[in-house]
C-alpha cells in the first residue's frame, strides 16, 4: 500500500493522488522528483547504504536535491535522533534501534510534507519501539509533516490521531478526524 501511495509502485487500475498530483499520469522521473520534493520514507528494513556512515546516509537525499549545508543538516538530524557521536559509524556498527533512528533522520532530511513509515517499530523491542514512535511524533509536530504509518501493533496504532484499518485490501474502519495531523 505504501509503495502505491508514494508512487514507488503503479496500480493496475484506479488512480493515486498525492498532494494534488495524479501519480498514475506522471512519468517515473516526475514521480521521483515529486518524492524527492515532498515525501519521506521509513522502510521496515531501514534500507541504509552499508558503505556509507550514518551521517552520510542522512546526507544522501540532501545532496541529491543539491541542498546547501547538507553536512550540517545531516549532523543536526543525527543529533536530534539521539545519535550524537555515532554519525561516523557504518550501519553494521549500529544496533537495530540506532539504524532505525538513522532511517528516520534520513526520512526527515528534506522536511517532507508527508512521511510514509512501514512498520517503523516492527524490528525493535517494545521499549525502543515506543521511543521511536515518540521521536516520529516529535519530528512531526516540529516540521508539520503528515505521517502515514503502517503497523500491526495495535498499541502503537492506538496512539495515532486517525486510524484507518484495512482487511483484505478494503477499509473496514476509519476513526479520527481526517483534518487532524496523522501520526
Amino acid at each position: 500500500m505504501l509503495g502505491l501511495l508514494a508512487g514507488l509502485d503503479t496500480p493496475t487500475r484506479g488512480t493515486v493522488v498525492l498532494d494534488d498530483s495524479d501519480l498514475t499520469k506522471l512519468s517515473e522521473n516526475d514521480r521521483a522528483r515529486l518524492r524527492g520534493e515532498k515525501v519521506g520514507f521509513v522502510f521496515q528494513s531501514f534500507q541504509l547504504i552499508p558503505t556509507l556512515t550514518a551521517q552520510e546516509n542522512v546526507q544522501v537525499p540532501l545532496e541529491l536535491r543539491g541542498t546547501a549545508g547538507a553536512t550540517e543538516r545531516a549532523r543536526e538530524l543525527i543529533d536530534r535522533v539521539g545519535l550524537t557521536g555515532r554519525g561516523h559509524h557504518f550501519p553494521t556498527q549500529l544496533s537495530g534501534g540506532e539504524q532505525q533512528r538513522v532511517a528516520i533522520a534520513r526520512a526527515f532530511a528534506n522536511s517532507p510534507k508527508i512521511l510514509f513509515a512501514d512498520e517503523p517499530t516492527g524490528n525493535l523491542d517494545n521499549a525502543t519501539g515506543h521511543r521511536i514512535f515518540e521521536l516520529l511524533q516529535s519530528l512531526n509536530s516540529e516540521g508539520g509533516s503528515t505521517i502515514v504509518l503502517v503497523t500491526h501493533d495495535i498499541s502503537l496504532a492506538s496512539r495515532a490521531s486517525r486510524i484507518i484499518r484495512l482487511l483484505d485490501g478494503a477499509v473496514v474502519e476509519d476513526s479520527g478526524s481526517p483534518s487532524a495531523k496523522s501520526a
